[in-house]
C-alpha cells in the first residue's frame, strides 16, 4: 500500500508529507502573470512631481491665506466673501506687492472645478507664488 506503512506489529499508519508540487505550480503561474503585467503597469501618464521639503520655508512677509470651506464660502484671511470679493482684495493686494505668498486652503468636500477657478482667479490677479496647503496622512 502506497500511503500507508507497515511496523512490523500490524499497526499502519499514515505519512505525514506535505506534497509541495501543487504550491509550487502556483507560485510559477503567479511568477508568469506578474512578470507580464509589470510591464504595463509602467507605462501610464507621464507627470512631474513636485518635490517637497521637510522643513517649512522661511517667509519673509506674513502670506494671504485664502480658504474655501466644503459648503463653497470663500474666506481672505478672516474675512467672510465671494469670487467677486476675491478678485477685488487680491488686484487691490496686486498692486502693493505681487511677490507676496498666496496660502489656498480647501475643504476636500469642495468641487474641484470650484478650487481651479479660484486658482484662476488668484493667477489672474498678477500672484505668480501660489501653495496649497494640506495635511499629512494619519498614521493607522
Amino acid at each position: 500500500m502506497g500511503a500507508m506503512l507497515g511496523n512490523g506489529n500490524g499497526r499502519r499508519r499514515l505519512v505525514a508529507d506535505i506534497n509541495v508540487t501543487p504550491l509550487v505550480d502556483v507560485m510559477l503561474v503567479l511568477l508568469i502573470i506578474f512578470m507580464v503585467t509589470a510591464p504595463m503597469m509602467t507605462q501610464g501618464v507621464d507627470v512631474d512631481l513636485p518635490e517637497t521639503t521637510a522643513k517649512p520655508l522661511p517667509q519673509k512677509e506674513k502670506p494671504v491665506t485664502i480658504t474655501v470651506t466644503s459648503k463653497g464660502v470663500i474666506f481672505i484671511d478672516k474675512i467672510k466673501g465671494d469670487r467677486d470679493l476675491l478678485r477685488q482684495q487680491l488686484s487691490t493686494l496686486a498692486a502693493n506687492d505681487k511677490d507676496r505668498p498666496i496660502f489656498l486652503k480647501a475643504d476636500r468636500k469642495v468641487p474641484y472645478g470650484l478650487v481651479v477657478e479660484v486658482m484662476a482667479d488668484i493667477k489672474d490677479s498678477g500672484f505668480d507664488k501660489l501653495g496649497m496647503i494640506t495635511q499629512p496622512p494619519e498614521e493607522r
